[in-house]
């Protein structure tokens, strides 16, 4: 298909071996061979050009992508995408081939800020994030956007209910959970800590959620001296 064997082009145009070498290094769940090696700036910036060609939705539907890089480039198109249902129904399709880190947390759509669209996207949050837990990266994508939309000014409690009920022995999804209590402890850190204090999560998330939080200059010296009191 042209359109692909152009983003593919111009991709291999932009190739850094030596970052191909330290980043396959960084997504060990993706095939090393499978990385061109180019770098997040140059990604986005093709993603910028061919958002707007005409035949772009020949390269969306083009899956699975053959390159890493490929579904970089895919990513970052979604997030460009400006008709709130249409970026959606991109990403519900995208997302059972999204098989990393990094193509998950990249893809985060502009549409989504958009204070009118938050009751459309509070509902597709709970759907991604009650995926069958073996879809991890469609149950990360909702942990990640429930962290980045809700836990300022939309905050609810329930939100910290919602993310600690999930149970899995996936690394990736375990440090998305903890990544979100110790966000939601520098944000909310009054409505947080009693789940910390019950330990309500698993005992590594727990621990990963007090270390990450340790690590955050958005807690104070006296809150950090009592969440390293909480270790299990």
């Amino acid at each position: 298909m042209a359109i692909v064997n152009e983003i593919q082009k111009a991709l291999f145009a932009k190739q850094d071996l030596k970052f191909k070498a330290f980043h396959s290094k960084l997504i060990p769940t993706t095939d090393p061979n499978s990385v061109i090696g180019v770098r997040t700036p140059d990604l986005r910036a093709i993603a910028k050009t061919y958002s707007t060609h005409p035949d772009v939705e020949k390269f969306l539907s083009t899956l699975p992508h053959k390159y890493y890089d490929e579904n970089q480039i895919h990513a970052f198109i979604l997030s460009l995408i400006k008709d709130y249902d249409d970026c959606v129904s991109h990403v519900d399709a995208f997302l059972p081939f999204v098989d990393n880190w990094a193509t998950c947390d990249q893809m985060r759509p502009k549409v989504f800020a958009k204070v009118t669209n938050r009751e459309k996207l509070l509902k597709d949050v709970q759907r991604w994030i009650k995926a069958p837990i073996e879809k991890v990266y469609t149950v990360r994508f909702g942990i990640e956007t429930l962290m980045s939309f809700f836990l300022d000014g939309d905050f609810d409690m329930k939100y910290l209910k919602w993310v600690s009920k999930i149970r899995s022995e996936e690394y990736y999804l375990n440090m998305m959970v903890a990544w979100f209590f110790a966000t939601a402890l520098a944000k909310q850190y009054e409505a947080t800590i009693p789940f910390v204090e019950k330990r309500v999560l698993d005992t590594w998330t727990h621990n990963k959620t007090i270390q990450k939080a340790i690590e955050s200059y958005r807690i104070t010296d006296e809150q950090k001296a009592y969440l390293k009191s909480l270790k299990v």
